[in-house]
């Protein structure tokens, strides 16, 4: 006589799942500092890039339309910092571009706008047309990162040629 065999059952049991959970919840507690931080800095990156990639189209702008064109920052109070596009008309007056948006600076950082009239104007040559020696710089930091001890601002520079210089620096 033939036997039959009880058919084993593939699968995992209670006991190997929790044990599975278990790992898994050990490991995404310790990862999640780092996690944590990378996203503070890519955030604060992505931030600065915005900001430089915006003056660099005002400037490729200014030189393609031949106006001048600027970058303005406001900041209302208790409101983040915002920044637009704009461009001059024949009677010296300031409109934002033509399909231009307003764009804003993450509550989160402290942003220093070291400009003359918290603009930045190039010209229809692509030279910074209120260039000031003293006078050239955007800053992001935070102070999460810097709590951290990793590199907290980033700061653009902004020379006279129109060129914008991207800086990752610690406070």
């Amino acid at each position: 006589m033939d036997m039959i065999k009880p058919k084993r059952q593939s699968g995992f049991t209670l006991l190997e799942m929790i044990v599975i959970v278990g790992i898994l919840g050990i490991l995404a507690t310790a990862l999640y500092p780092a996690i944590m931080n990378a996203l503070r800095s890519r955030s604060l990156e992505a931030a600065a890039r915005d900001i430089s990639m915006e003056l660099n189209r005002a400037k490729i702008m200014a030189v393609k339309s031949k106006t001048n064109i600027r970058v303005i920052f406001t900041q209302s109070a208790g409101q983040p910092w915002t920044y637009i596009m704009e461009t001059e008309d024949a009677l010296g007056t300031w409109a934002a571009v033509t399909g231009a948006m307003k764009k804003f600076i993450p509550g989160q950082f402290q942003v220093t706008i070291n400009l003359p009239d918290q603009s930045v104007v190039f010209s229809p040559l692509g030279l910074v047309d209120n260039y000031a020696a003293g006078q050239n710089s955007i800053s992001l930091s935070s102070e999460q990162m810097r709590q951290m001890h990793q590199p907290d601002v980033r700061s653009l520079n902004i020379f006279a040629g129109g060129s914008v210089q991207y800086v990752r620096s610690s406070s």
